[in-house]
C-alpha cells in the first residue's frame, strides 16, 4: 500500500493556508466531478482521491495528525499488527499513542469520512482499535459550479430576465440592473448534487460586461464624449444628447471651450440592488470643425480673423 500525499492531490504546498487549501478543492472538484466527466473512470478516481485529501488537510486537527503521521509512514509498516483492521497497539517498543486521542488506544483521531481508501482506512480510520472502517453514509454537500454570462452594457443597465446553460441545463433567472463587469452572484443548489441526501452545490455566475464605444463605465458613474459644432459653441444654444435611460436637451454657454464637462446627475449606471438611486452622467465636450467650405464660408472666416488680427 502505497503513501499517499495529499498536498500533491490537491496541487498545494505543505505551507498552503486554509483558504489555500479550500480554493485548490473546489477547483479539482469541479474538474474532476463526475457530473461534468460522465462515464470517465479516471475521473471519478481523480474525485475521490481529492476529497479524501480534502477530508484531513482541511480539519485543523487531521491534518496536524497527518503531518506527524506521514514521516512515519515506512517506521509504522514495519511494526508486527501495523496494518489494516488489526485492531491492537503497534508493536515493537515504537510509541504510538501521539498519533491517538487522549494519548492510548481511544477511538478514531480522524474521524469518519466516506470513499475513502485503504490507506485511509488502515492507517487512520482503525488506530488504536476503537475506530471503524470509513463508510458511505454521511451527507456531503454537493461541488459548486462556475460559468459567466456576457452582457452588453445597456443590457446591465436594464436587467431583466436571462437563460444561461450550465452542465446542459438551461437556467432561466432574472438579473437586477446595474451589475458590473467581474461581479459573481451565487445560487444556491444549483451546483452538483449533494452525496447521501446532502444538500446541493452552488452556481456562481461572473459576469462579463462588454465595452461600448459610447460610454465608459467607473464604478456607476458614465463618462460620454459629445460632439459639439464649433458655431453652437460660440453662440450658445440646445444641444441632443443620447443617454442609456432616452434623450435629454442640455443647453450650452456662448463660448463654451473645447473639453468642457458637464454633470448630468442621476443619468448614470442604476445603482445594483438600490431601487432608484443612480450614478452620474459626465459629459465631455469635443467641438468640431466644419469640413469641406465653400469659398463664400472662407471669405467669412477670413473676415473674422481680421476683425481678431492678434488671434488670427
Amino acid at each position: 500500500m502505497d503513501y499517499k500525499d495529499y498536498y500533491k492531490a490537491l496541487g498545494v504546498d505543505k505551507n498552503a493556508t486554509p483558504e489555500q487549501i479550500k480554493k485548490a478543492y473546489r477547483k479539482l472538484a469541479r474538474q474532476h466531478h463526475p457530473d461534468v466527466n460522465p462515464n470517465d473512470k479516471g475521473a471519478e478516481q481523480k474525485f475521490k482521491e481529492i476529497n479524501e485529501a480534502n477530508e484531513v488537510l482541511s480539519d485543523p486537527e487531521k491534518r496536524k495528525k497527518y503531518d506527524q503521521f506521514g514521516a512515519d509512514w515506512q517506521r509504522y509498516q514495519q511494526q508486527p499488527g501495523g496494518g489494516a483492521g488489526r485492531g491492537g497497539q503497534p508493536g515493537g517498543g515504537f510509541d504510538w499513542s501521539q498519533y491517538t486521542q487522549g494519548g492510548g488506544g481511544g477511538g478514531n483521531p480522524f474521524g469518519e469520512g466516506e470513499d475513502f481508501s485503504d490507506f485511509f482506512g488502515s492507517l487512520f480510520g482503525n488506530m488504536g482499535g476503537g475506530g471503524r472502517r470509513p463508510g458511505g453514509t454521511r451527507p456531503g454537500a454537493g461541488p459548486d459550479y462556475q460559468a459567466e454570462l456576457e452582457m452588453s452594457l445597456e443590457e446591465a443597465y436594464h436587467g431583466g430576465p436571462r437563460t444561461i446553460t450550465v452542465n446542459g441545463k438551461n437556467l432561466r433567472l432574472t438579473i437586477a440592473p446595474g451589475v458590473a463587469d467581474g461581479q459573481t452572484i451565487r445560487l444556491r443548489d444549483q451546483g452538483g448534487p449533494g452525496r447521501n441526501g446532502g444538500p446541493n452545490g452552488a452556481l456562481l455566475i461572473t459576469f462579463r460586461i462588454r465595452p461600448d464605444a459610447r460610454y465608459a463605465r467607473t464604478g456607476d458613474d458614465l463618462t460620454q464624449d459629445v460632439p459639439v459644432s464649433i458655431y453652437k459653441a460660440l453662440l450658445g444654444g440646445e444641444q441632443t444628447v443620447e443617454t442609456l435611460s432616452g434623450s435629454v436637451k442640455i443647453k450650452l454657454k456662448p463660448e463654451t471651450a473645447n473639453g468642457t464637462r458637464l454633470r448630468l446627475r442621476g443619468k448614470g449606471f442604476p445603482v445594483y440592488k438600490k431601487e432608484g438611486q443612480f450614478g452620474d452622467l459626465y459629459l465631455r465636450l469635443n467641438l468640431t470643425l466644419p469640413q469641406h467650405l465653400t469659398d463664400q464660408e472662407k471669405e467669412l472666416i477670413q473676415q473674422l480673423a481680421a476683425l481678431r488680427p492678434t488671434e488670427a
